[in-house]
């Protein structure tokens, strides 16, 4: 763990307070610090044995991922959980009983789910580009068996919207949770992203020997979550003997960081969150520009009315950008900042159940449509 008493950098200011914001947070640190951290003392190495919640297997080992199959049976129709690629786990989609995305998918009556498993990135995927992430997705729900629905948390959710334009008719339905698509939209994520000159992340990327090392990110972090924050995204008295445990169990995680590659990393804010490529219609994936309209599956949007990452008007704008039919959106907003929408127990208890009804569920014109 980084030592919570540390003095933070000079004029580095108030750090945001979701840890989804580092690369942005870090670069903008490093405008007025950008060698304070190596004066830090070295972030104490996680213990990579934290154990998944729900039972898993992996069914695909590819270069950008593990595909883990946490499925109950063999039929049904499958959910592709996407998590977001952002110098975490995806162990953010299965955190622990009650707090994870995976287990009230099942508890809902999802019965074959599975979940993207990022891997850290090491010097040889250092040129991986958001193609190299479309494509292993393409694999992916080729093995799964298309169509899939796709559940895509925060960043995850955004190339979850990529992938179902790129390929309409491999997604039934879409989820898309906290997800920033048009950042258009006033968000600390925007402002983080354009504050830094381009500059600020080529040098992060070169000091990183061509990825973006997440153990700098934390180095720079100049406010870890206290108690409050932490308590405020798992929605939960962290008092008791079980709190005490889940407490101890995000701060593993939370220093269990994840390296990414410099190209993505890149594209990511230059033309996603700098250029707002994906809501303008001006980005190409996989050699064809994306047009928004393209994707016409039932979407289901769930915003954080709390979220300062992912703003619930932005979250929810993403309605205006598809082809979807209006009567085939359903939108919900919940009491949750951002890590609460994933991690968050009142979420959990409240609006995943919404979501696998949402998934199960007969929704006007898609039999008609599909028969």
């Amino acid at each position: 763990m980084v030592d919570k008493t540390a003095k933070p950098p000079p004029g580095s200011g108030r750090a945001p307070d979701d840890p989804h914001l580092w690369p942005f947070a870090a670069a903008r640190l490093a405008i007025d610090a950008c060698f304070w951290w190596l004066e830090r003392a070295p972030a104490e190495q996680a213990d990579s044995s934290l154990p998944w919640t729900t039972p898993s297997s992996v069914a695909l080992e590819l270069a950008t991922m593990g595909l883990r199959d946490c499925s109950q049976i063999l039929s049904g129709q499958p959910a592709l959980v996407c998590a977001p690629y952002a110098l975490h786990r995806a162990l953010i989609a299965d955190f622990a009983p009650g707090h994870s995305v995976v287990q009230s998918l099942q508890n809902g009556g999802i019965n074959r789910v599975y979940l993207t498993d990022w891997r850290s990135a090491t010097p040889d995927m250092r040129y991986l580009s958001i193609d190299s992430y479309l494509s292993d997705l393409i694999v992916a729900v080729d093995e799964i068996g298309a169509p899939v629905d796709l559940v895509g948390l925060c960043q995850g959710g955004w190339l979850s919207l990529l992938y179902a334009a790129r390929f309409p008719a491999k997604v039934r339905r879409l989820v898309l949770v906290g997800a920033p698509v048009d950042l258009s939209i006033e968000s600390s994520l925007s402002r983080l992203a354009r504050n830094a000159p381009e500059l600020v992340y080529d040098q992060l990327v070169a000091r990183g020997g061509g990825n973006v090392s997440g153990e700098e990110m934390l180095r720079l972090w100049s406010k870890q979550p206290d108690h409050d924050d932490i308590a405020a995204a798992l929605q939960r008295d962290l008092s008791d003997e079980q709190g005490t445990a889940l407490l101890a169990r995000f701060d593993r995680w939370n220093a269990q960081t994840l390296d990414l590659p410099g190209a993505y990393y890149l594209e990511i804010v230059n033309r996603i969150f700098r250029e707002n490529r994906i809501a303008s219609g001006s980005f190409v994936a996989l050699g064809r520009p994306i047009d928004l309209k393209d994707v016409k599956a039932p979407i289901f949007l769930l915003a954080g009315l709390d979220d300062d990452v992912v703003p619930a008007t932005q979250a929810l704008a993403t309605a205006n950008l598809v082809g979807t039919p209006p009567a085939l959106i359903a939108a919900a907003s919940e009491p949750s900042n951002h890590l609460g929408l994933f991690m968050g127990a009142r979420t959990h208890a409240q609006a995943w159940p919404r979501v696998a009804e949402w998934l199960r569920g007969d929704l006007p014109g898609v039999l008609a449509r599909s028969a």
